[in-house]
């Protein structure tokens, strides 16, 4: 035992939020961890959720994990970027502890995507349920909700998140696909005290908190589409749109060369699949040498795709989290799965400061990921979480 779990000995000072969080931008992961525990360990501290940049060598990062923390259970994954408490960051590990007086989760480990069918999901959810009832802290069907990290590079995101989604009923779910910081080689889901690919964490929440899980985004439909012609589904490359190569009909729909399309271009200029009246943003992931288009999420042929314009990101986001603290009061957290394009057009606009300094200071931690799941569905360029409310009058002290 280190000495950094002396910390959890102490107790919480009265009126201290039930969420803490920290963050280390020491590249030493035995240092990181330490300066994690510094600030969310106590005696109240029940679990701990992470997200952290792949420049951190993971083997190293899981033994100080484990040793500092010790029996708390820990979960994460490898990110795209952070979101700290002061904004946007790289090369950082940012880390939320939940308080076990006001919050009882229970993770999972999906060790192979490949081969999750309903009665897999049925089984996991049961014994979240079954693991979350033998402490609710509130009644579970009210007062819990999901969170899954997926591995961002693993194609599997769409059947996983289906699946589970119907296992789960009522229950709302939201969630991010693991990044490897922009690197596109392998990204990592922790749980059980070791990282893992092609594997995915889901965690039950159950809280007497308020809550709400929403996503949002900031892309409005223009008139010109796409019809995908021709698609290789299992590696989700697109070959051909509207009866052309892929990368010639996108170049000729953004004005672009063909040598310029790239992940600049690909943010500005997204493409999105209509679903009654809403629109799900189908991110392009990378030009092929071959004429393909490789995306984030899966595509069908047949299928129209709808160019989409971007509006201002901050404005969009501001009016989003105002609107969940009108409904829920000033917030205690936003935990939050932002997409790296989103950050990515950000940074191309020179706005990225001003949108890191509103998620500072609306108490938003979180990561930018590769694809974001929301309520079962796998999309794209959006901001997508829960909002965590201060408790209500009588609630856990």
């Amino acid at each position: 035992m280190t000495d950094a779990m002396s910390f959890s000995r102490v107790a919480a000072p009265a009126g201290a939020s039930p969420l803490r969080t920290a963050v280390s931008h020491r590249s030493d992961p035995v240092e990181a961890v330490a300066e994690l525990a510094s600030e969310l360990c106590h005696a109240s501290l029940g679990f701990v959720l992470f997200f952290c940049s792949v420049e951190y060598p993971l083997e190293a990062l899981s033994r100080a994990l484990n040793e500092v923390f010790d029996d708390i259970p820990v979960v994460g994954c490898t990110s795209a970027g952070e979101i700290t408490p002061a904004g946007y960051a790289r090369g950082s590990i940012v880390a939320i502890g939940f308080d076990c007086r006001h919050f009882e989760l229970a993770p999972a480990l999906v060790e192979s995507l490949y081969t999750f069918d309903l009665p897999c999901a049925q089984r996991l959810v049961d014994d979240l349920l079954g693991r979350c009832r033998e402490r609710a802290l509130a009644p579970l069907a009210d007062n819990s909700f999901v969170l899954t990290l997926l591995d961002g590079l693993s194609s599997s995101e769409e059947s996983v998140i289906a699946t589970l989604d119907a296992a789960l009923g009522s229950i709302p779910s939201f969630g991010g696909s693991a990044g490897d910081d922009n690197r596109l080689a392998r990204t990592h889901v922790f749980c059980h005290g070791s990282f893992h690919t092609e594997a995915a964490v889901v965690l039950m929440v159950n809280t007497p908190l308020p809550f709400e899980v929403f996503t949002t985004h900031h892309l409005r439909p223009r008139h010109e589409k796409l019809v995908v012609t021709a698609v290789d589904r299992e590696s989700r490359r697109v070959l051909e749109l509207n009866a052309a190569p892929a990368v010639e009909a996108y170049a000729a729909l953004v004005g672009q060369p063909v040598a310029r399309l790239g992940p600049e271009l690909f943010a500005r200029h997204p493409l999105a699949v209509r679903i009654g009246d809403h629109y799900y943003v189908r991110s392009i992931q990378r030009a092929n040498q071959d004429g393909s288009l490789s995306f984030y999420c899966a595509v069908e042929n047949g299928i129209v795709l709808t160019a989409m314009a971007s509006t201002p990101i901050h404005g969009e986001l501001l009016q989003t989290l105002r609107g969940l603290e009108q409904r829920l009061g000033l917030h205690e957290l936003v935990i939050g799965c932002d997409c790296f394009l989103r950050r990515l057009e950000l940074e191309v606009l020179g706005e990225d400061e001003a949108v890191s300094d509103l998620l500072s200071r609306s108490r938003v931690i979180g990561f930018n990921t590769y694809g974001e799941q929301y309520h079962g569905i796998h999309i794209n360029q959006t901001f997508t979480g829960v909002a965590i409310g201060a408790a209500r009058s009588g609630g856990a002290a």
